[in-house]
């Protein structure tokens, strides 16, 4: 804890007095540009990879990326987006999942968490990509190894939350009415490299290719 203390302290003396004016503007209030909902691994650093700024990004964060389907139990996932969609007025979603993610994993080998009843339960909102996974490395990719393996997960788990989005009524309002849209996105611990779904074909490509300019 003296590590973060001192980091709070060096924050109070050399950054705070730069963005002053960011800060006292913050203070009256919040208009991110976007709710982005991402995995808790403490690798993932979101204003770093994003290069944003304190009140740009409404980040809600949870073991594996999850989205649960909208139900009428009330959960931290379903008020933040209800609050962040509604209230918030967000123009954009991103569902980000990462490389090497362990909630991802253990979704793929739930006999890993056998004694985690939580986790084992959370984990159950990424069945179905487990079983897309497991389905298509049957049929078609038997040759690939753990690592592909376990990227296909994560890409497929945040197809699928992107589809658990939609449930929630206050986000399928706004995407009917055209003011709205869901981003899926893959970052690469190692490389750094962030891929983003492309709907249409199914496939995650680099971000500069899709969100080019014309």
């Amino acid at each position: 804890m003296p590590k973060f203390a001192d980091g709070v302290l060096r924050f109070q003396k050399e950054v705070f007095p730069k963005k002053k004016a960011l800060f006292e503007k913050l203070s009256f209030g919040q208009a991110p540009e976007a709710l982005f909902i991402t995995c808790s691994d403490s690798r993932i650093e979101t204003a770093m990879f994003t290069q944003s700024e304190p009140g740009e990004l409404f980040v809600c964060r949870n073991a594996g990326n999850i989205v649960p389907p909208h139900s009428n139990q009330t959960g931290g996932m379903t008020a933040s987006i209800e609050f962040a969609v509604a209230v918030l007025k967000v123009p954009h979603i991103v569902i980000c999942g990462h490389t090497g993610c362990g909630a991802m994993e253990a979704a793929r080998r739930p006999e890993s968490i056998e004694k985690l009843g939580h986790v084992r339960n959370w984990l159950c909102f990424a069945q179905a990509a487990a079983d897309i996974v497991e389905d298509a490395c049957s049929h078609e990719g038997a040759n690939l190894d753990e690592a592909a393996r376990d990227l296909m997960m994560v890409e497929q788990n945040v197809i699928l939350q992107i589809q658990h989005l939609k449930t929630h009524p206050t986000v399928a309002l706004r995407l009917a009415r055209g003011n709205i849209q869901l981003h899926g996105w893959v970052y690469d611990i190692k490389t750094g490299d962030v891929r983003a779904l492309n709907e249409s074909a199914n496939t995650f490509v680099p971000v500069a290719d899709y969100y080019k300019k014309p």
